[in-house]
């Protein structure tokens, strides 16, 4: 097993890099613009392949390396379906799982710090964002934030689990790198109150000066997807609108990107052929699967996604490979879903 916390001293951020075994995939938590390199020569040390990128929530204390990460490594970027980012290749709600190669990690919703944080538990191991810090606790005053949302977040849902949780927070500003819920419940001085509009009184009165990059790291870290219209402008998006044309032309595969936990959650279009993101490499390359399919049929292959951002980048790799009739459903799941058409239920 691989984990390793990382330190941005900047801004006192801390990063979390998970993998099962050397020479396997491997996710990221809460990653850094400015330590992206510090990564790439992680993943090389290690010899481990990122595959998921995963940010708390929309920070504004630093810019995210959700993007860069992306861009350089093709890994999907997951988000809490509340986010408002333009583009997350995976959105999660409270109890969906992030799973890859011998690691499956919870979502928790845990909404205060702003409506979209969420915390990320793995076997003993809970990944607080902002939510929750060693003896203290994220701000509530801006970002749509709320004290009472993060009151029912901590008290309700993380001090409920086991005391030995150990509690690995967002940032540090005092050199402390883990705790425990049971010395969080005990020690941590804002959690020392007797109802849930004592703490809301405590948040509101903070008075604290917003953090030095809030102008910049927002605006920027809501801004973080792929473009879609540059796949549109050189013809190889298909719109869901042409659904009728999708669902009734034999001359086209549909190929489904997501992960399985993504497909039993949110059904999928009827007749597609399952090929996971993590495995499009070798899908598309001569010899893999799609590629021989696509060559063996001659048929079009649309890739699909959840939002499109992963089809987006798999059409561009299928064309690299010589796939030249290879197109992606733009908006992928949701467009789709909003179009008012159908989805099934996987088998």
């Amino acid at each position: 097993m691989i984990f390793r916390q990382l330190f941005d001293f900047k801004t006192w951020t801390y990063t979390y890099l998970i993998a099962s075994q050397k020479g396997g995939e491997a996710l990221i938590i809460d990653p850094v613009l400015d330590r992206v390199e510090r990564y790439m020569q992680l993943f090389e040390e290690l010899d481990i392949k990122l595959v998921k990128a995963l940010d708390t929530h929309v920070h504004a204390d630093h810019i995210t390396g959700l993007g860069a990460l992306r861009d350089r490594t093709q890994c999907v970027t997951v988000m809490s379906d509340k986010s408002k980012v333009d583009v997350v290749s995976m959105r999660v709600a409270d109890g969906d799982m992030i799973d890859i190669e011998g690691i499956s990690i919870k979502t928790l919703f845990t909404p205060g710090h702003t409506d979209d944080s969420v915390c990320f538990l793995w076997e003993d191991k809970l990944f607080s964002g902002d939510t929750l810090f060693i003896r203290g606790t994220g701000r509530t005053d801006f970002q749509h934030g709320d004290p009472g949302d993060q009151y029912d977040s901590i008290f309700n849902k993380l001090l409920t689990l086991p005391d030995e949780t150990l509690v690995y927070p967002g940032h540090d500003y005092k050199g402390d790198s883990v705790s425990t819920i049971a010395e969080e419940r005990a020690y941590n001085p804002r959690l020392q109150v007797s109802s849930r509009d004592e703490y809301i009184d405590l948040m509101n009165n903070l008075h604290l000066d917003n953090p030095k990059m809030m102008d910049v790291a927002v605006p920027a870290n809501l801004s973080i997807g792929l473009s879609q219209d540059e796949i549109e402008e050189m013809g190889w998006s298909v719109s869901p609108a042409d659904a009728g044309e999708l669902l009734g032309n034999n001359n086209r595969i549909l190929v489904d990107l997501r992960d399985s936990n993504e497909r039993a959650s949110h059904g999928v279009i009827a007749g597609s052929i399952h090929a996971p993101y993590a495995d499009l490499k070798a899908n598309v390359k001569t010899g893999g699967m799609l590629h021989e399919l696509a060559r063996s049929s001659g048929k079009e292959l649309v890739f699909y996604c959840a939002y499109g951002e992963r089809s987006a980048m798999a059409v561009r790799a299928a064309h690299d490979a010589g796939i030249d009739s290879a197109k992606h459903l733009k908006g992928g799941v949701d467009a789709w879903r909003s179009a008012g058409q159908a989805l099934e239920a996987a088998t």
